[in-house]
């Protein structure tokens, strides 16, 4: 049951018949995503900040961890791959990093950008397409731990 403003996943009335199993629900800013037992992903709220996952729903299965920032989701499959949704300049577009996110340990979440440790101990980052976030920066403080 989800109440709340309409917009922003209040109403979850579309896939309610989807909603059953759940074992996880992970909500940003203005969208929710749960995980059901099946192994798959049902998402709902506001298109723009990944209520609307249609794109990567075939690529939403087999996955090991979802993590989101303010207005976008990350999934780790558990081939060690990235899928993304949700607002592009927040990391739901993670397509000029696509081929880094391969053999992927962890994925880390700021408000607006995600960091992915490697299993080599290296790091990729994406998302934050803002002249006020530097991702170098970003990956500099997480090479520290």
């Amino acid at each position: 049951m989800t109440w709340g403003n309409p917009d922003c996943g209040g109403d979850s009335s579309e896939v309610k018949d989807q909603l059953k199993g759940v074992q996880q629900v992970h909500a940003n800013y203005a969208a929710f995503a749960a995980i059901l037992a099946d192994g798959s992903v049902v998402t709902w709220g506001h298109p723009d900040y990944g209520g609307d996952s249609s794109e990567v729903k075939d690529q939403l299965k087999g996955f090991q961890q979802v993590h989101t920032n303010s207005a976008a989701f990350a999934a780790i499959l558990a081939d060690g791959s990235v899928v993304t949704w949700g607002h592009a300049y927040y990391g739901g577009n993670s397509s000029e990093v696509k081929d880094q996110l391969k053999s992927v340990q962890q994925v880390h979440a700021t408000g607006r950008a995600f960091v992915a440790i490697l299993m080599d101990g290296s790091i990729v980052t994406w998302g934050g397409q803002s002249s006020r976030i530097d991702r170098s920066a970003i990956a500099a403080q997480v090479a520290i731990f």
